[in-house]
């Protein structure tokens, strides 16, 4: 099964309806739900996502839509080594070094799924946008 890291704006382009890019960010959870993709994200993008929609989505149906994700999505926490490499990297993004060091926590990582695939200059995964990697599916 192909492993996948969606980054924070994935997520908000699904949870938000942003058109155009809602579009392949909904194929890639149509796949996940189908199993034939597995999903990931970061516990820090899940609580950017909360603080970002919160003044576009009422709380109740904003917490039961992050909640609902959790079941489909993989959550990579955030923790202490994971913040201290973002912290000595010499990536100029510590929000973007911090998505990378999740991804490469998981051996079977094969994408990172960003709308700023110039932010994720140096990963060692490969970043595609969304549209481009449901191509590859």
């Amino acid at each position: 099964m192909r492993h996948v890291f969606l980054d924070t704006n994935i997520l908000i382009d699904v949870i938000a309806d942003r058109k155009p890019f809602s579009k392949p960010a909904i194929v890639l959870f149509q796949k996940a739900e189908a199993h034939q993709i597995k999903l990931h994200t970061s516990s820090h993008s899940i609580a950017t996502t909360h603080y970002l929609l919160k003044k576009y989505l009422d709380e109740q149906t904003l917490r039961e839509t992050l909640l609902n994700l959790t079941e489909l999505v993989h959550i990579i926490p955030v923790n202490l080594q994971i913040l201290r490499k973002g912290l000595q990297s010499a990536h100029k993004d510590f929000e973007d070094s911090i998505q990378m060091y999740c991804a490469s926590g998981i051996p079977e990582m094969e994408a990172i799924i960003t709308r700023n695939i110039k932010d994720f200059k140096g990963s060692e995964i490969p970043v595609y946008a969304a549209d481009e990697y449901c191509l590859m599916l």
